[in-house]
């Protein structure tokens, strides 16, 4: 089986690319939790190509360690934000980021809690955390409801071998996971991202996914092609509108 952390070897540039941001009311709400602030120092765990983490350093936080085990990803992030003041790249997991004991006032998991052990996670955090600090765990999620994923996922059932479900709306990664992971006591908050995408901004969202065929896999020409198809469909003057929401559970463990 693969090792969660090398899922998305050869996927950094593709990711980087095409995966969306975050609305600015997310980070108007960040700024009322107490311990994010200016003067913060902070770790995203799983921070990927630096989507993110641009975002808080954006927002005048003093220092981010960016901890990603998989290198394809964190080179991406490197690239794009190693002039940045306050970004530190970090070789690291969940469950060994590396970081010194209480080393950050938060930490923040985004688009990642799903492939963390989450009793180890939960210890790392307790290990790296300042007393009192919190954990915030963040997904861009579709709204499943919506009839363009529905045929979405349809297509990804058929297409690729590793499908089990988007981000934000499997097992790891719903309530109930969130709420054992906070032992119940967390805020949700919920904030509309909708976006706005061209065909090829389409396309590569979907081949952005873990689970994604890549070019050399029997299944990638006709995943493609059905996805296209699908854009067609929907697309008005070349632009397809994907309902997508912004979710927030944070916490102290």
């Amino acid at each position: 089986m693969q090792d969660n952390t090398e899922k998305f070897t050869g996927l950094g540039e593709v990711y980087r690319r095409y995966r969306p941001g975050y609305p600015a009311a997310l980070f108007d709400c960040l700024k009322t939790f107490p311990g994010v602030g200016p003067d913060t120092v902070a770790a995203e765990i799983g921070s990927g190509t630096g989507i993110f983490a641009r975002l808080l350093l954006e927002q005048g936080i003093r220092r981010l360690y960016a901890v990603e085990p998989n290198a394809d990803m964190r080179k991406q992030a490197e690239r794009e934000l190693g002039g940045m003041p306050g970004f530190v790249s970090v070789v690291g997991a969940a469950e060994r980021t590396t970081l010194a004991a209480g080393s950050v006032d938060a930490v923040f998991a985004v688009q990642a809690f799903h492939w963390f052990d989450p009793v180890q996670f939960r210890e790392e955090c307790r290990r790296i955390l300042r007393s009192g600090g919190p954990v915030i765990l963040i997904w861009n999620s579709r709204i499943e409801t919506d009839p363009l994923m529905a045929e979405c996922r349809e297509i990804c059932r058929k297409h690729c071998p590793d499908f089990t479900g988007f981000s934000g709306h499997s097992s790891r990664s719903g309530k109930e996971a969130v709420s054992e992971f906070f032992a119940g006591k967390f805020e949700s908050r919920e904030f509309p991202n909708p976006l706005w995408m061209d065909r090829e901004t389409f396309l590569g969202r979907n081949l952005s996914s873990s689970y994604a065929p890549r070019p050399d896999a029997p299944q990638y020409r006709p995943f493609v092609e059905e996805l296209g198809a699908l854009f067609d469909r929907y697309a008005e003057n070349g632009q397809l509108r994907w309902n997508n929401a912004t979710r927030c559970y944070s916490g102290r463990l």
